[in-house]
């Protein structure tokens, strides 16, 4: 099968959507298929296409709809699509109506969906490849990632907002890992950096690098105020990283309303809290590190492969869902 991936994100960037794309191009030909990566309708034949975030490839659905109404269309359904978009914009409505299937990336997302929608939905919950864990436990400090470009919803700064109220004797470093998406951002965290001795801004890795820091650092902390499918919770997963997180759909959903290491979003004085007990909680950080490696199996590879291995082989197949 002929598979067309739209992403919005240009080649060479290293956003969540264009890294997604890549991952599951190489997924769809590791199955026998080809793939192939654009910004817009292809001109080249396909079978499929695929569409990363409603609203943004909301034209390339539109076009191939019209040009190639036989033709089977999937739209992935990003955090901002799930969470604001698909409820307010019309042209990610739209998008929504068009598709044969949806893919949402956690466990209960298709309630987020209109009614008319959820049959549509397909599970696809994202992967990583293994990371290497590297233990350092006698580090001079106690390093937090976090991974993550700088933008609103991402809640970027609260880690470092709650590193300021951990008390003066504490190890605690939060590393930022994150390219600025805009002016204001970059300024704000060179601000931080300049003003709370706890906070170092990494700036943009590459893909490699953000996984080898979840690897080295004793926690990662994970504060978006929406997620449609949280990546880098996958890579804390492949590297038995001890993970904190904003309590949102999402990590609620891959994590469990029961987590221990969920917070509030917005409430630095309870990431604090949490940053604190996992310096000094052995046990306590103990335990979430068994609790990533378990959610590992959930978030494998070979689980995404079946996944979309079982979404094709659906829409290979009428009757399609789409136009409705």
């Amino acid at each position: 099968m002929r598979v067309a991936l739209v992403c919005p994100a240009p080649a060479g960037s290293r956003v969540g959507n264009r890294i997604t794309a890549l991952r599951w191009s190489r997924i769809l030909r590791e199955l026998g298929h080809t793939a192939v990566i654009a910004s817009e309708l292809p001109e080249r034949p396909f079978d499929v296409l695929v569409a990363l975030h409603a609203k943004k490839s909301s034209e390339a659905v539109l076009r191939c709809r019209e040009l190639y109404p036989e033709r089977s269309v999937i739209v992935a359904l990003t955090g901002t699509d799930l969470h604001r978009d698909i409820h307010h914009d019309e042209d990610a409505k739209r998008a929504l109506a068009l598709a044969d299937r949806l893919i949402v990336l956690y466990p209960g997302a298709e309630s987020v969906l209109p009614r008319r929608h959820r049959p549509k939905a397909v599970l696809v919950v994202q992967s990583s490849p293994p990371i290497r864990r590297v233990e350092r436990p006698r580090a001079r400090t106690f390093d937090v990632a976090v991974v993550g470009h700088l933008r609103s919803e991402k809640d970027p700064f609260r880690t470092a907002l709650a590193a300021r109220l951990v008390p003066p004797e504490s190890r605690i470093r939060v590393l930022h890992a994150g390219k600025a998406l805009s002016a204001d951002m970059a300024r704000r965290a060179r601000a931080e950096e300049k003003a709370n001795p706890r906070y170092v801004w990494l700036g943009e890795l590459s893909p490699a690098r953000a996984r080898a820091l979840i690897g080295r650092c004793q926690l990662l902390s994970l504060t978006s105020e929406m997620e449609g499918g949280a990546n880098v919770l996958s890579e804390a997963a492949a590297a038995g990283t001890p993970l904190v997180a904003s309590r949102i759909a999402c990590t609620e959903a891959l994590l469990g309303a029961s987590y221990p290491a969920l917070f509030s979003i917005g409430d630095s004085t309870a990431l604090a809290h949490l940053l604190s007990r996992t310096e000094h909680d052995s046990a306590f950080l103990r335990d979430l590190g068994t609790r990533a490696r378990a959610l590992g199996e959930l978030l494998s590879p070979a689980n995404e492969r079946a996944a979309w291995e079982t979404l094709l082989s659906a829409v290979a197949a009428p009757p399609k869902l789409g136009a409705s």
